[in-house]
């Protein structure tokens, strides 16, 4: 897997993850909104951890600065 998620956008991506696990423990939502809380903060954590995200490769976006040196 190569980087295709960048610095900022690991730092965001990781931020949403945990506020999203939040939500879904103490939001008091019903089970179904607490699933989907929990989906969406892994698949945000997931993919700030590994700076890789399928569906930026699938639309060719990289955020990912590449050194030239």
């Amino acid at each position: 897997m190569t980087c295709n998620v960048g610095k900022t956008e690991q730092v965001i991506r990781i931020v949403t993850g945990v506020i999203f696990f939040l939500i879904g423990a103490m939001a008091g939502l019903s089970p179904w909104g607490s699933g989907t809380a929990y989906v969406i903060g892994t698949v945000a954590l997931i993919t700030g951890l590994t700076r890789f995200c399928p569906l930026w490769k699938g639309l060719g976006i990289n955020t990912c600065v590449k050194k030239t040196w």
